[in-house]
C-alpha cells in the first residue's frame, strides 16, 4: 500500500479514503512513447491479443470477452498457460449516479509493442475510462490497469466491480494425456484480498485481485459454457472534480502447484512496473535489430510491427520445450511446416534465441513420434501428436538446417541434426517414393483430400533439401552421402522441369498422377468451383476432363487442375529453368487479388482484380476462396530468384495493404481479415524476401564472410537496413541514389570478418571504389574488404 500513501500528501483527490493522484509512474508515463497503432472502429468487435511466452490473452478491441475459436469450439479466446486454460475473461462494471455500465464497448483500441489500450467514454457518468494490459516476460501470469478521469467539476462517487470467470481446463488434445478436466471451485484469499479458483480434479489454479483493498466479495454465476466459476471484487471510489486515479489488478495462474500460484502472483503484484519497463526495452532492442528504413512507410512499418509478431507467437512451457506457435487464437501450438518457413525469417531478424530451441523441440517430438526422420506436423502444446508429419515437412527440416547454420557457422549444429536429416532422407526417398521415379507421394502443403500422389512441393522442396544434405555431408566430411544427394538433387531438378512443367497452362503442374486420379478430383473441383461461382473455373476443368476421356494414358502424367499456390514452389527453391520460370512467373500473376496470391486458382473470379474489401468466410472455418500470406511470400521469393524485383515489391505492397486492417499492428493469415488474427510465417514472406534478396545479404559465418548481392526495387531512392546479426557480426547497408549514381555502403562490427559485395556488370570506368578492393573470379566483379567496411558508387 505505500506506492498510494505517498501521493496522499500532496495530491487532492479521493481514491479509497484518501487523497491519492494516480501512480507517478503507472502505464501511460511507461508505454506512452512507444510505438502504437489506434484501430478501426469497424474492427471493435473483433480479436486482439496480448501476450507473453508463458500467457496470452485474446478478447476483443471492445473490452468483451466473447466465446471464439472452432478449434476448442467456444474456448480458444481468454487468458492462456498452456497446456491449460486459466480463465474464460472478466468483466469490469461501473456505477455511478445510479448508472451502470459495463467496460465492454471501447470507442477506441490501440496497440503497442507489448501492451494495449481501450478507451471509454461515458459522457452520461461523466467519467472516461483506460483499461491498460500487459504480459511480463517468462511470468504465468497478466496486469490489467483501470484509469479513471473524472470529465465533470463535481465530485463523482464510484463503484466498480470487477468479476472473474476462471473456466480451468486442457488444451486441445488433452484427453490423449489424461487430462481431465473438473469443476472449477472458487475461493476468496483473506490474504491477498483475491479470488483463487481450482480445478477440482487438478493441480489447476488461477488467481486475481488488486493492489487495494475490496469493500466486499462475491460469488458470481459464469455466463460462459464448461466448468468454470465466477468471482466479484467490489471497491468504492471517490473521484474529485476532474480527478484521475487508477487501480492495477494481477491475474496469475500455474499448472503445477499452489505454491508456484502464490510466488507468481505475489511477484507481479510488488514489480510489475519494473516487468513493464524491461519489456519496453527488450522491445525497443528488437526494433534496432534489422532496422529497415526505405521510402515505402507502409511497407517499413509493416516489417517492424512483424518483428514484434514474431515475439508474441513464442510459447515456452518448461515441461515439453520452447518454440513458435504457428498462430492465434486457434493454432497456438507447434507445426512442423510452419516453423520450418518461419525460423528463416527470424533468423534474418537476429532471433536465433528462439530457432533454436524451436528446432531442439521439434526434433524431439519427432524422434518420440516418428523414430525415422519424419517431422512431425501438429503438436499440442500437451505434447499430444495430431499429424504425425506431412510429406514436405521432412525435407524441408533438412534445409531450414543448412539455412541455420549459413548464419550461425556452427559445425556441431549440423552434426547434431545431420542423423535426423539422414533418417528422414530415407524414409522421404525410399519409403514413401513406391514407383522409385524420385517424386516422394503423399499430401503436401495442400490439404485437399485426393491431392496425395506426387505433388509439386513435395518434389520442389525434397529436391533443395538433398542438395543441402550434400553441403551438409561435405561440411561434415561425409564425402559418400554427400556424393549421392548431390547426384538424386541433379537429377530431380531436371526432372521436376521434364515431368511437372505444362506447356499447354505455361505452368508447373499440382501433381504427377493416373487418369482415374485427376477425374476424381476434376469432379470434386467441379462442384467447388460451381459452388463458388466460377463459371471460368468450371469451362476450364471441364475441358480437362473431355482432353483426359479422349485421350487416355496408362501411365502417370502431369495435372494441372487447381492452380494452387504450390506451383510456384520451383520458382521459390530456384530449380526452374530460367526460361520456365518467367512463364509460370507470370502465369501466376492471374490468380492475384489486390492483398495477394490465391491459395486455390480456381476460386478466383473476375472481380478478384478489384475486390479490395473483406474476407468473406464461410460459416464453419475454411480457407475456400482464400488468398493467404504465405502464398504470396513464395511468390515473393521467387520473383527475386528470376531477378524481379520489382514485381517482388509489388506483391510485398499487396501484403502490406491487410497490416493494420483488422488488428492494429498485426496481419491475418487470410488477407485481410481472416483466420489467424497473427500468423508466424508472415516473417519468412518479409524477411527473407527483404533482407537476403533486396539486400542480399547471404551470409557464411562458418568462414567468417557476408557475401553480399543486392537488387533493389527501381522505386526505392534509398534504403538502410542496420545491425543485421550473422553470429558474432552485425552488417548495415546503406543504399542511395544520387546525382553521380548508385551509392552503396556497407558496414561491420567485426574486424575478423571478410565483405564482398557483387558489383553490377557495367564498365570498370563506372565504378568509384571509396572503401575496400576490387576482385574478379568466375562468380563475377566483387568489392571486397578484410576487416572494414566496403563503400562504391555505380554511375
Amino acid at each position: 500500500m505505500l506506492r498510494y500513501l505517498i501521493p496522499c500528501l500532496f495530491f487532492s483527490i479521493t481514491f479509497l479514503g484518501c487523497s491519492a493522484d494516480k501512480p507517478l509512474d503507472d502505464f501511460s508515463t511507461i508505454v506512452g512513447d512507444s510505438p502504437s497503432i489506434e484501430g478501426k472502429a469497424a474492427y471493435l468487435n473483433s480479436p486482439f491479443v496480448t501476450a507473453g511466452d508463458r500467457i496470452y490473452m485474446v478478447g476483443h478491441q471492445n473490452g468483451s470477452f466473447p466465446e471464439l475459436g472452432w478449434h476448442l469450439t467456444g474456448e480458444m479466446g481468454g487468458i492462456w498457460d498452456h497446456p491449460i486454460k486459466l480463465m474464460d475473461g472478466f468483466e469490469i462494471a461501473l456505477t455511478t449516479e445510479g448508472q451502470t455500465v459495463t467496460l465492454d464497448s471501447a470507442t477506441i483500441f490501440i496497440n503497442y509493442p507489448f501492451a494495449n489500450q481501450h478507451l471509454f467514454h461515458f459522457p452520461q457518468l461523466g467519467v472516461n475510462v483506460e483499461r491498460w494490459q500487459f504480459v511480463p516476460d517468462g511470468k504465468e501470469g497478466l496486469v490489467v490497469q483501470i484509469v479513471l478521469k473524472n470529465t465533470t467539476s463535481a465530485t463523482r462517487d464510484v463503484q466498480l466491480q470487477f468479476s472473474g470467470y476462471s473456466d480451468l481446463r486442457p488444451t486441445w488434445l488433452g484427453e490423449r494425456t489424461q487430462m481431465i478436466d473438473g469443476q472449477d471451485q472458487m475461493t476468496y484469499q483473506e490474504e491477498e484480498d483475491s479470488w483463487r479458483a481450482k480445478d477440482s480434479l487438478n493441480n489447476w489454479y488461477v488467481q486475481f485481485g488488486a493492489d487495494q483493498t475490496p469493500t466486499k466479495s462475491s460469488l458470481v454465476s459464469t455466463p460462459y459454457g464448461g466448468m468454470g466459476a465466477g468471482g466479484a471484487l467490489h471497491y468504492d471510489l471517490t473521484l474529485s472534480p476532474n480527478g484521475t486515479a487508477s487501480i492495477t489488478f494481477t491475474i496469475a495462474g500455474s499448472y503445477v502447484s499452489e505454491t508456484a500460484l502464490l510466488a507468481t502472483y505475489k511477484v507481479l503484484q510488488a514489480n510489475y512496473l519494473s516487468f513493464l519497463k524491461n519489456k519496453k526495452e527488450r522491445y525497443a532492442a528488437l526494433a534496432e535489430k534489422s532496422k529497415l528504413s526505405i521510402p515505402d512507410p507502409q511497407l517499413q512499418q509493416t516489417f517492424e510491427w512483424l518483428k514484434y509478431n514474431s515475439d508474441w507467437l513464442i510459447r515456452n512451457i518448461p515441461e515439453t520445450g520452447k518454440g513458435i506457435m504457428a498462430g492465434i487464437p486457434d493454432y497456438p501450438w507447434w507445426f512442423g511446416v510452419d516453423s520450418e518457413y518461419a525460423l528463416k525469417g527470424y533468423m534474418a531478424i537476429g532471433r536465433e534465441d528462439v530457432v533454436l530451441p524451436t528446432i531442439a523441440l521439434l526434433d524431439s517430438l519427432s524422434a518420440v513420434t516418428n523414430g525415422n526422420g519424419r517431422i512431425v506436423h501438429e503438436v499440442s502444446t500437451n505434447g499430444a501428436v495430431f499429424n504425425p508429419g506431412n510429406i514436405n515437412e521432412t525435407p524441408q527440416f533438412a534445409s531450414l538446417i543448412w539455412e541455420v547454420y549459413r548464419w550461425n557457422g556452427e559445425e556441431s549444429f549440423l552434426r547434431k541434426y545431420f542423423p535426423t536429416i539422414q533418417k528422414g532422407l530415407q524414409w522421404l526417398m525410399i519409403e514413401r517414393d513406391s514407383n522409385q521415379n524420385l517424386f516422394p507421394e503423399g499430401f503436401g502443403m495442400m490439404e485437399i483430400h485426393g491431392l496425395d500422389s506426387e505433388m509439386i512441393d513435395v518434389a520442389a522442396y525434397s529436391q533443395r533439401a538433398l542438395a543441402d544434405a550434400a553441403k551438409i555431408a561435405r561440411v561434415l566430411g561425409e564425402d559418400k552421402p554427400a556424393a549421392q544427394y548431390q547426384e538424386q538433387a541433379q537429377q530431380l531438378a531436371a526432372k521436376i522441369n521434364e515431368e511437372f512443367w505444362s506447356e499447354e497452362f505455361a505452368s508447373y503442374a499440382d501433381f504427377i498422377g493416373t487418369d482415374e486420379q485427376a477425374l476424381h478430383l476434376i469432379e470434386d473441383a467441379i462442384i467447388r468451383a460451381d459452388t463458388l461461382d466460377k463459371p471460368w473455373a468450371v469451362e476450364e476443368l471441364k475441358r480437362t476432363r473431355e482432353s483426359i476421356l479422349a485421350n487416355p494414358s496408362p501411365g502417370l502424367k502431369p495435372f494441372v487442375l487447381h492452380h494452387n499456390w504450390v506451383v510456384n514452389t520451383p520458382m521459390e527453391m530456384k530449380i526452374a529453368d530460367p526460361e520456365k520460370a518467367i512463364l509460370a512467373l507470370e502465369t501466376a500473376r492471374r490468380f492475384v487479388n489486390p492483398f495477394g496470391v490465391f491459395v486455390t486458382g480456381i476460386d478466383r473470379d473476375e472481380s478478384a482484380g478489384s475486390d479490395d474489401g473483406a474476407f468473406k468466410g464461410s460459416k464453419a472455418f475454411s480457407y475456400t476462396g482464400a488468398v493467404m500470406t504465405l502464398p504470396t511470400g513464395v511468390q515473393v521469393v521467387a520473383e527475386n530468384n528470376y531477378g524481379r524485383p520489382d514485381q517482388a515489391l509489388d506483391y510485398l505492397q499487396r501484403m502490406s495493404r491487410s497490416f493494420s486492417y483488422a488488428l492494429p499492428g498485426s496481419m491475418y493469415e487470410v488477407s485481410p481479415d481472416y483466420g489467424m488474427i497473427t500468423q508466424a510465417w508472415n516473417i519468412y514472406s518479409f524477411a527473407v524476401p527483404i533482407v537476403q534478396q533486396f539486400f542480399g545479404i547471404q551470409p557464411d559465418a562458418a568462414n567468417k564472410q557476408v557475401v553480399i548481392h543486392p537488387q533493389m526495387p527501381s522505386s526505392w531512392e534509398y534504403a538502410k537496413l542496420e545491425n543485421v546479426e550473422i553470429a558474432d557480426n552485425e552488417v548495415s547497408i546503406f543504399y542511395k541514389k544520387g546525382e553521380k549514381g548508385v551509392e552503396l555502403e556497407i558496414t561491420q562490427t567485426n574486424t575478423r570478418w571478410t565483405l564482398q559485395v557483387a558489383l553490377p556488370p557495367t564498365d570498370a570506368q563506372n565504378i568509384t571504389i571509396t572503401k575496400g578492393e576490387l576482385m574478379e573470379n568466375a562468380a563475377g566483379r566483387f568489392v571486397v574488404s578484410k576487416g572494414g567496411a566496403v563503400a562504391f558508387t555505380v554511375k
